[in-house]
């Protein structure tokens, strides 16, 4: 699907949607429309239950006297309500309207008077777009032609369309990003496992990045005695993946993102039951997201230095798999009681984010995991677990959700909760008592941070979309990347 911007012009041929306000208060091109067909806008919207509530549509067909074979009326609320976040979600659900119709052209005409300024209104409701029109059809092979989208040209249509254009630029290569980790966390785990991962991350050296990958000979060098614990049991061999961009003033430290990298998780020998191991594929959705967010820093030149890192493992039954009550050695040299091996994915960001602070010294640290289903039951699936140490991280990680759309929840640490890991016969078990589990996860992580400001996003209820959602159709979400991107822009770029 192609996307231009252009001045507006309301003679064009194909759908055409315009903007109305709260209250049914049409916008300019809405009002325009409305005298050169005689008043069938407002003998539509008199006919209807249509308010103009942010995110609300009306199809109308195309009244006689006008070119346009449709006009879609977009709400647009308040102006306080359309932030960078919503007017992506007003660009997604307008697609799945202009979508649901055969023309083959659609154009978007985006008035001056919304709450963005229009040329960052349109940019964003094209991001939106672009972000609900992803399809993962790779295995699909019977797709018949009729099920195809018909729609292949937008015209977003604004005054200042260069301003729009040149907005939009960066946002299209955040799309970029968030696709590849769509794609990464849809994919089967015979096709994503941990050697095939670390090759298509080393494809993103096209990028401007800079790709290490770390094999077995030097995990067991880093000392990474929790992550080679977890991926003894497998047959494929575990790596770390270490991603830089450098765009930021030389030797000034990096922001860090640490990503949970289990590609398939069985439980080990904790073994999950069958039906809790078919979504077990996405259990690599953190590390997707790092890759992701390192992909869109690189696509969109941003003037910060990021680093990323990224254990993956497989989490899999055997004869040498990891037994409960192992005790391993970690990275930091603490000593670490397995008791349950499908609290995993722990022991896996415990040696990485020590590896991590330890060599690159960043200014903060953000890990994201699919870590508990405890995170679900609490917030469900409308926002992320937010555990920090830092409150001004967590504050601008917050505020940072809010722009985004990407929002989080910001979870309690402290003592009492950290207690519950001690352990009798090591430094820590990965394991509390069955409460508080987000929290306990979250506490686990803490122990391997030092004094390095640091934040834990658990995203196991928003790694994956079981029903479609405005930009983001039913399946792999490739949650994180907006945040994140969002987050670099406002504190450590510049």
């Amino acid at each position: 699907m192609k996307i231009s911007f252009a001045e507006p012009d309301l003679g064009k041929k194909g759908a055409i949607a315009v903007g109305v306000a709260e209250g049914r208060a049409l916008g300019r091109a809405a009002r325009a429309l409305d005298e050169r067909s005689g008043g069938a806008v407002q003998r539509a919207l008199a006919a209807s239950k249509f308010d103009g509530k942010l995110g609300e549509l009306l199809d109308i067909p195309g009244p006689p006297g006008l070119p346009q074979s449709r006009i879609v009326l977009y709400g647009l609320g308040k102006p306080q309500d359309l932030i960078e976040g919503k007017a992506e979600d007003v660009g997604g659900g307008l697609l799945v309207q202009l979508l649901a119709v055969p023309d083959a052209a659609a154009a978007v005409v985006v008035d001056p008077d919304g709450g963005l300024p229009a040329p960052r209104a349109a940019a964003h409701m094209a991001f939106g777009m672009r972000l609900r029109g992803y399809r993962f059809d790779k295995y699909r092979t019977k797709i018949k032609k009729e099920d195809l989208p018909k729609l292949d040209r937008i015209v977003f249509m604004v005054a200042d369309s260069a301003d729009a254009r040149q907005a939009f630029a960066p946002l299209d290569k955040v799309t970029d990003a968030i696709f590849l980790a769509r794609d990464l966390v849809a994919e089967p785990p015979n096709v994503i496992y941990p050697e095939s991962m670390a090759q298509r991350v080393r494809s993103l050296t096209k990028l401007g990045l800079t790709v290490e990958v770390l094999g077995l000979k030097e995990l067991r060098k880093h000392g990474m005695g929790a992550l080679l614990g977890v991926a003894q049991g497998a047959e494929h061999e575990p790596r770390v993946v270490v991603m830089r961009w450098n765009g930021g003033p030389r030797g000034k430290a990096p922001i860090a993102f640490i990503g949970k990298g289990v590609t398939f998780d069985s439980g080990g020998l904790s073994l999950k039951t069958s039906k809790g191991m078919e979504d077990m594929k996405w259990d690599m959705a953190g590390s997707a997201a790092v890759v992701g967010t390192m992909a869109a820093l690189a696509g969109r030149r941003a003037k910060a230095n990021a680093v990323g890192v990224v254990g993956l493992v497989e989490n899999m039954p055997s004869g040498t798999a990891q037994r409960p009550g192992d005790i391993v050695t970690s990275a930091s040299g603490q000593t670490i009681e397995v008791l349950n091996t499908d609290a995993e994915g722990r022991l896996v960001l415990a040696d990485v984010l020590w590896y991590c602070q330890e060599r690159f010294k960043p200014v903060a640290m953000i890990d994201l995991a699919t870590l508990t289903g405890a995170i679900i039951t609490a917030l469900g699936v409308e926002n992320a677990g937010l555990f920090a140490n830092d409150d001004a991280l967590a504050d601008a990680l917050l505020k940072a959700g809010k722009t985004s759309g990407e929002t989080v929840w910001r979870m309690p640490l402290a003592e009492a909760y950290d207690k519950l890991i001690n352990s009798d016969i090591a430094d820590v078990k990965n394991i509390g008592d069955g409460n508080a589990g987000s929290i306990v996860g979250a506490q686990f992580c803490k122990r391997f941070v030092n004094d390095v400001p640091w934040a834990h996003l658990d995203i196991a209820g928003v790694a994956w979309s079981k029903k479609d959602q405005p930009t983001v159709p039913k399946g792999a979400t490739g949650w994180g990347i907006r945040l994140l991107d969002r987050l670099v822009r406002d504190r450590y770029e510049g």
